[in-house]
């Protein structure tokens, strides 16, 4: 009988709820406990879905805290499932040092399939998919500039996540870099009701969400340059 996973990597719907798998339901029933990047989100989750284990935080500001002592419990025989707020665990959150460790340690991980935001965002865009790369959050300061010269000269699709009150900073510096010779594609709420796909240059964007207003989940995706 194959080794029973230590850790699950569990996704969860980016919006809509049902957006779910019956597998990451049942893995979520069978565990020992779930570690969660956010309790109180991960809770209506559980709600939702009748779902009563114990839950513990694993996040940014708790991380190595904490880490040492998920780890021993898993030594220990304990089974646990990873979840984030919404969609994959470890793309652009803590998440990795866990696996990392448990990998260290020599204990199974598996990371089970389903949502995130950048995969319906980047084909929503309509932008060539055949190569693509994923940048995640950009640097907030050291580092911010430099990224932003890179995808002024790459010719692939690029993806970025970003928060809603950054978006129009990010928006008037992709225009600085790459003014109006590529297009923009800004998703935003993936899977619920308001759902919105907004194209055009990088200023074009810029007027449009600075009259409008921004809110929800952001991603980002930006056409690569023409050779």
């Amino acid at each position: 009988m194959p080794e029973k996973p230590s850790l699950y990597i569990v996704p969860t719907p980016i919006g809509n709820l049902e957006d779910i798998t019956l597998r990451a339901l049942r893995i979520l029933k069978e565990v020992d406990m779930i570690l969660a990047e956010d309790t109180r989100t991960s809770s209506k989750l559980l709600r939702h879905y009748d779902i009563d284990k114990p839950l513990q935080s694993f996040h940014i500001h708790n991380e190595h805290r904490t880490l040492g002592r998920f780890i021993d419990q898993m030594k220990e025989g304990q089974c646990l499932a990873l979840v984030s707020d919404a969609g994959t665990p470890a793309i652009s959150d803590p998440g990795f040092l866990l696996v990392r460790e448990c990998i260290r340690e020599g204990l199974k991980v598996e990371c089970l399939p389903g949502p995130t935001a950048f995969v319906p965002a980047l084909v929503n865009s309509g932008f060539p998919l055949h190569n693509f790369v994923f940048e995640g959050f950009l640097p907030h300061k050291k580092g911010r500039q430099t990224a932003l010269k890179k995808i002024a000269t790459d010719d692939r699709t690029v993806v970025l996540y970003e928060s809603p009150h950054r978006l129009l900073k990010l928006l008037k510096e992709l225009n600085e870099h790459i003014g109006d010779t590529r297009q923009v594609c800004v998703c935003r709420e993936l899977s619920k009701l308001y759902e919105e796909n907004a194209r055009g240059t990088a200023n074009e964007l810029f007027i449009y969400f600075d009259k409008k207003g921004v809110k929800g989940e952001i991603v980002v995706v930006i056409s690569g340059k023409e050779s």
